[in-house]
């Protein structure tokens, strides 16, 4: 059995930005399992530019050496905002190239409590010892399907999630569900790819993220009423960017604020796209019938439509029993409300030494979380919480 001082389960933005701060600390022997930025690549549809700004893209070294700046300054490859999706699964890999070489792409299958530590077992079964374990195998198991879906074939109704590549739908007639980026840009790259596209919005209207000169491009102004990773409204926006402090409020308040900091918006670059697409609001559906190669929907005010795909761009709902690796007598040790790990100030869960980071972490640190944005002070904040409880296996050898 192989070993070491701590196990990281995911190599995106927060698996990443976790080891690199904590392989910067001498003596830890850190292990980071998963294909990095493999969820951006697989399950983002290629032509997406992300909604967040430069300055909430970055992911998190201890030195601030590996910005997109930097990328940019070493690999000469142009960093243009709003980002492309290729440029930062490219940055990603660059990073993890710089902060972690010696990464494990293999999944880990198994994660299961071992005495002191944790016993981890890889897809081709070899088996690894580590004290303390980092959960940051980010959202995919988590993608939300309407009850209405459920037992829609696949080939019928998906969820964004399941696609890469959109040209598939050339000429299909598909319905795209939600009022957020990811139901509008979805529904704009499928319009673009060729498909006859209607976005239904359960909502009576569709929220657009317009800039106003005085709030966002005076800068004395902006940087008074937005945080640089402009997650939330003006004010909040300072507020969710302190998440230590969010933790603090009462609950009723996290968890109104912490709604009104993400409900469904597009970015305001989008709204030209969408422009010749049929979007209907104050509509969903409440049944769905498969009619052969086709599927028939009934919506809340009785109206039909017969498609070709119903793409689901309803989100995601966190609940950390659906990572396939936690196996059920691990879970059960787990304090969860919701789904979510309660977590204490090292992102540190109630069962000693297993930390979760990225979305999981929302429920205890705010909306902060599910943002890349939100790695550099997750990072911190662990690495401060494991360098006064973890001593090196190396230095017992």
């Amino acid at each position: 059995m192989i070993t070491c001082d701590v196990a990281i389960v995911g190599a995106g933005p927060y698996g990443l930005s976790a080891a690199a701060h904590l392989k910067a600390a001498n003596g830890l022997d850190i292990r980071v399992f998963g294909e990095p930025m493999s969820f951006w690549e697989r399950h983002m549809p290629k032509f997406m530019l992300l909604r967040s700004p430069l300055a909430g893209s970055h992911l998190s070294d201890p030195d601030q050496d590996l910005t997109l700046q930097g990328y940019q300054a070493s690999t000469g490859n142009a960093i243009t905002s709003p980002l492309p999706l290729c440029r930062f699964i490219d940055y990603g890999r660059w990073f993890q190239s710089q902060a972690v070489p010696d990464s494990d792409p293999r999944k880990i299958e198994r994660v299961e409590k071992n005495g002191m530590g944790f016993r981890l077992t890889a897809e081709d079964g070899e088996v690894w010892k580590a004290r303390r374990v980092i959960i940051a195998a980010g959202i995919e198991p988590f993608a939300w399907r309407p009850e209405e879906f459920k037992h829609v074939p696949h080939e019928l109704a998906s969820h964004s999630c399941d696609h890469h590549d959109l040209s598939s739908f050339f000429e299909k007639k598909v319905v795209v569900i939600g009022g957020g980026q990811s139901a509008l840009e979805s529904a704009a790259l499928l319009h673009e790819a060729g498909a006859d596209v209607e976005v239904l919005v359960r909502a009576p209207f569709v929220r657009w993220l317009w800039r106003q000169k005085w709030f966002h491009t005076f800068k004395p102004v902006a940087r008074m009423l937005y945080a640089p990773a402009d997650v939330g409204q003006a004010g909040l926006s300072h507020l969710v960017a302190r998440p230590n402090l969010f933790r603090r409020l009462p609950r009723s308040i996290q968890n109104k604020w912490g709604k009104r900091a993400i409900r469904p918006a597009g970015a305001a670059w989008l709204n030209a796209r969408c422009q010749p697409i049929r979007i209907t609001t104050s509509r969903f559906v409440t049944s769905a019938a498969p009619q052969g190669a086709r599927l028939a929907l009934t919506l809340n005010d009785g109206a039909a439509r017969h498609v070709d795909h119903v793409l689901m761009a309803t989100g995601y709902r966190v609940n950390i029993s659906q990572y396939p690796f936690l196996p059920s007598s691990l879970l059960k040790t787990i304090s969860m409300v919701d789904g979510y790990p309660t977590l204490n100030n090292r992102f540190e869960s109630s069962v000693d030494g297993l930390h979760f980071l990225g979305a999981p972490a929302a429920w205890s640190f705010g909306p902060l979380m599910r943002f890349v944005a939100g790695a550099d002070f997750a990072s911190r904040n662990l690495t401060r919480g494991i360098l006064g409880r973890v001593k090196s296996i190396k230095s017992h050898k």
